[in-house]
């Protein structure tokens, strides 16, 4: 189909769209949602939402056949809204958060590619409909379970009391402004960055230029001959982002005793499969548990 054929979601719209979708997908039996019991583990002041799980089987099974493509094409049943030229918003099949949004590009792009200013695009303009929490799994070593590019959005609050973003609660000592810094209490590499709200045609740029920031930060960083270009990433790295900051943690990998770890659990939620992998969590702390995916702390990035 032609681009020029895509006309992109009105604004004030998306939200809406997801609630029919959703009801819609639940009815035709192409939404599976994954039945969790939640439990929080508390780690510096941080009520770590931890989510058991029922099964990981559908999961499993998708992770199993890597050569399928649940985007190429999508499931009907699951289409939200028309994004952009580049970009879809999606249902995600197996959720276990609900309204859990998926932004994938129209054409394959792998998943370990950087992010352009297209994908941000995409991503601003749905963050923009409803507060919501994007994240970014950079590869498989940091819990990508599908080769085509993909953004997601869960709907906030993430805690069970109601807090927003659980590990927003480390973010009073944070230094102000637009800089690259590290929060005092994370025990492995990072950059973090606030975000001043921008008028909606600038905000897709500056989200941009503040995630090559944090790239450089770490030496994550790769020369782009321009802000489309997205060349592979040289190491993996988990990304979560709102309107008003970014955080970015590079990986080393996937899993802590065979729980895996995606962006998710740096915006303090995990899931476990079974009661064993929770007590694993609790004994080891969930900021070990962290730690032991992530980069080692080093000296470059300005403190708070």
């Amino acid at each position: 189909m032609p681009l020029s054929t895509f006309t992109p979601f009105t604004p004030g719209t998306l939200w809406p769209s997801i609630v029919r979708r959703t009801k819609h997908a639940i009815e035709s039996g192409a939404l599976h949602s994954i039945d969790t019991v939640a439990t929080t583990v508390e780690a510096c002041g941080v009520r770590f939402v931890i989510r058991q799980v029922s099964s990981l089987a559908h999961k499993a099974g998708e992770r199993d056949a890597p050569s399928a493509d649940p985007f190429l094409p999508y499931d009907p049943d699951l289409f939200v809204a028309d994004v952009s030229a580049t970009h879809v918003a999606l249902l995600n099949k197996f959720n276990i958060v609900e309204h859990h949004l998926v932004i994938p590009t129209r054409a394959f792009e792998e998943q370990e590619n950087l992010l352009g200013l297209a994908d941000f695009e995409a991503w601003c303009a749905c963050l923009a409909e409803f507060d919501g929490l994007g994240f970014y799994n950079g590869g498989d070593a940091a819990g990508a379970s599908q080769r085509h590019k993909h953004m997601q959005i869960l709907p906030l609050p993430l805690g069970l009391d109601g807090t927003g973003v659980p590990i927003e609660t480390l973010f009073a000592d944070a230094q102000q402004g637009e800089q690259a810094s590290t929060l005092p209490h994370l025990p492995f590499e990072h950059a973090f960055t606030w975000l001043t709200p921008s008028a909606p045609e600038h905000a897709a740029w500056v989200a941009f230029e503040r995630y090559e920031a944090l790239l450089d930060a770490l030496e994550l960083g790769v020369e782009r001959h321009d802000a489309s270009a997205c060349p592979p990433q040289r190491a993996p790295y988990s990304l979560l982002f709102t309107p008003r900051w970014m955080l970015l943690v590079p990986r080393t990998t996937e899993c802590v005793e065979g729980i895996s770890i995606n962006a998710l659990g740096f915006a303090g939620s995990l899931v476990v499969r079974d009661a064993a992998q929770l007590d694993t969590i609790r004994q080891l702390g969930p900021l070990e548990v962290l730690r032991r995916v992530a980069r080692a702390p080093r000296s470059g990035v300005s403190s708070a």
